[in-house]
């Protein structure tokens, strides 16, 4: 999921990263399906550790060894905001719903000492945390149990769930091994042991250069868009996010993301302690340094451009701007840009957006004409270009500024670690291919998608379908579909490589084609096999009690923009009241919401430029249709 506020779940993860790099080894991560397989592929040698927030327990510890405890954590129930307050000693005829080979079942039989009529309900173990929030929310479940700090987690992005108090006393979490590999235990415990004698308070910590160092945790915060930082295919990425964990890894740091809820408390929460360095493509102003604020070396130079719709030719100079309104953020640049506009005698309305709004979404209004004109970065404006043809760029506003990172005055070492980081970096060719991938890249990605519908000469819909056919037959797909998708991936070039880093026929990620167990994917039956594997997998995170189709279009959007977008549009579907079984008209409809700041700061995976998943299900079903003609097959 998207972490946002420095505590993200995957923080386990990370650390036996961090233990396994140590030891010279390649950390590998294997997922399960279910929370109850985890221990049986542990005993069976599939893994060596488990790492998922498990509960010490007596019993468990009966058939596994147990480091020692990575937190503590305590249970609470959780139910609708529209069900009666959780009474934990009247809880007769209410019921729980928990996974099997939880901890969660022994809470509910002490919970039956005080509430005899209390009932149980098992629930799927393949359910996701968000999975069962959302069932709680709507009513579907009555109850269910979490550890506080998935809780919190979830808590902190929805708003439509109320939580018992603590259960119960504090219990220890920690990570398991086979109960035979003591020489692993020993080592995982001398590495806690080192992880929690220099862990810091994460919280309004005013940390220093050489606190940030001993914790080995660097706090940036930034916003949640298409430029800074955003999850896409299950990958961490964004311009800013890409830079800094690049500065943190050169210093052996941990870089936890933290995102304010709008952009006027960027610099705040490095004023206040809540994070090292503010990010998000900032203009140095006298108004951003009051309170001890200072900034480095600029490590991005942007325009302001004046935007409008691509269809209104009326304005040529500043003066057809009289009686015109530009929405822009009162803590953005724009404001001060468009404030000294009217200081040299520019005539027009300047109308304040909401401090939430994304620029992304501000264009978009401009666009469909709800908002008249408003300013961007250029470098923003070429983002929305890559995938809309209905706005424009009319004039600059100002020359090019710079745009640097924002840390406190009394952090001196750490500007200066950034004044280095940039002075080396910037204009270097790992800076300018990351430049290119998230500013210039995608508009080719935009053009090859463009292309003929035929036949070849050999009466072949691409050069691969024999091998399409053959992964198709052996997982159950139409290989019209598969080829549709193919085109729609790669223009059947088998040397492609997205603007992510995505490679071959079917564009599978690097991380993903090592989990699926293959290499070369620049190798096209590899590249077929592997793609074709990994539709099966999306698929099979649908219910196969969703039409036919509708799970074929929801695998699909999956495979473009990750499983988890596609849960949250679903979820949001059913909010909205939209049929959350259904993809077009429906669901499709939700994820467009999610590129809306109000809609993704409370979905579990964040922002997603939804549009790119809509289009993508559009194109390759319009050309699936058009393939099945093709080929006269019906």
């Amino acid at each position: 999921y998207l972490p946002r506020d420095g505590h993200p779940q995957r923080t386990e993860q990370d650390m036996l990263t961090d233990f396994a790099l140590a030891q010279g080894l390649d950390p590998v991560i294997i997922s399960v399906t279910r929370f109850e397989e985890l221990i049986p592929k542990l005993l069976s040698g599939e893994g060596d550790v488990i790492a998922a927030n498990l509960t010490i327990t007596n019993e468990r510890k009966k058939i596994l060894s147990f480091t020692l405890p990575i937190s503590h954590i305590t249970e609470h129930l959780i139910t609708s905001l529209d069900k009666p307050d959780i009474n934990l000693h009247q809880l007769n005829n209410r019921i729980i719903a928990i996974k099997p080979d939880t901890v969660y079942w022994q809470t509910a039989k002490e919970l039956r000492k005080k509430s005899p009529k209390l009932l149980t309900q098992e629930i799927s173990g393949a359910l996701s945390d968000d999975d069962v929030f959302s069932l709680v929310a709507t009513g579907v479940i009555d109850l269910s149990v979490f550890d506080s700090n998935i809780l919190d987690i979830g808590l902190s992005y929805r708003t439509d769930l109320k939580k018992s108090p603590a259960l119960g006393k504090e219990h220890p979490t920690g990570w398991a091994v086979r109960p035979d590999n003591n020489e692993l235990l020993e080592l995982l415990n001398e590495f806690i042991i080192l992880e929690k004698l220099t862990e810091t308070t994460k919280q309004k910590n005013l940390a220093d250069w050489p606190t940030i160092k001993k914790s080995k945790r660097l706090r940036v915060a930034l916003r949640n868009n298409s430029a800074s930082y955003f999850l896409w295919r299950g990958r961490l990425l964004g311009f800013d996010y890409e830079l800094l964990n690049k500065f943190a890894k050169q210093h052996a740091l941990r870089l936890e993301i933290v995102v304010p809820p709008d952009h006027s408390q960027l610099i705040d929460y490095v004023r206040e302690g809540n994070a090292d360095i503010a990010a998000n493509f900032l203009t140095p102003s006298e108004e951003r340094r009051e309170g001890g604020i200072v900034f480095s070396t600029p490590y991005h130079y942007a325009t302001e451009l004046l935007v409008s719709r691509l269809d209104d030719d009326t304005i040529k100079d500043f003066s057809d701007l009289k009686g015109r309104t530009i929405r822009i953020r009162r803590s953005s640049s724009y404001w001060n840009s468009a404030m000294d506009l009217q200081d040299r005698g520019v005539e027009f309305n300047a109308a304040m957006a909401e401090e939430s709004e994304e620029t992304e979404e501000i264009i978009g209004k401009v666009a469909t004409n709800e908002y008249d004109l408003t300013i961007a970065d250029n470098h923003l404006l070429d983002i929305e270009l890559t995938w809309r043809d209905n706005i424009k760029s009319v004039m600059p506003i100002a020359p090019p500024v710079g745009q640097a990172w924002a840390v406190r005055g009394a952090n001196p070492e750490l500007l200066a670690k950034l004044n280095a980081f940039i002075d080396k970096e910037y204009k270097s060719s790992f800076y300018n291919y990351t430049y290119k991938k998230y500013f210039k890249a995608p508009k080719s990605i935009a053009r090859y998608k463009k292309g003929q519908l035929e036949l070849n000469e050999s009466g072949r819909l691409s050069p691969y379908d024999d091998l399409v056919k053959k992964y198709a037959g052996i997982h159950g797909f139409d290989w019209r579909l598969l080829v549709a998708q193919m085109y729609q991936e790669s223009q059947f070039n088998p040397r492609a490589r997205s603007w992510a880093g995505a490679l071959g026929l079917f564009q599978v990620m690097p991380q993903t084609a090592k989990e699926l167990g293959f290499k070369n994917m620049f190798h096209p039956e590899t590249a077929i096999k592997a793609g074709v594997r990994y539709m099966n997998w999306t698929r099979m995170r649908f219910s196969d009690s969703l039409p036919v189709t509708d799970r074929m279009y929801f695998s699909l959007a999956a495979y473009n923009a990750g499983i988890g977008h596609v849960k949250d549009a679903i979820q949001l579907a059913r909010r909205k009241g939209l049929n959350p079984n259904r993809w077009f008209g429906n669901v499709e409809k939700a994820m467009l919401l999610l590129s809306q700041r109000r809609y993704s700061a409370q979905a579990r995976y964040g922002y997603v430029r939804g549009e790119e998943p809509v289009r993508y299900v559009r194109n390759i079903h319009n050309r699936f249709n058009a393939y099945v003609q093709l080929t006269s097959i019906k």
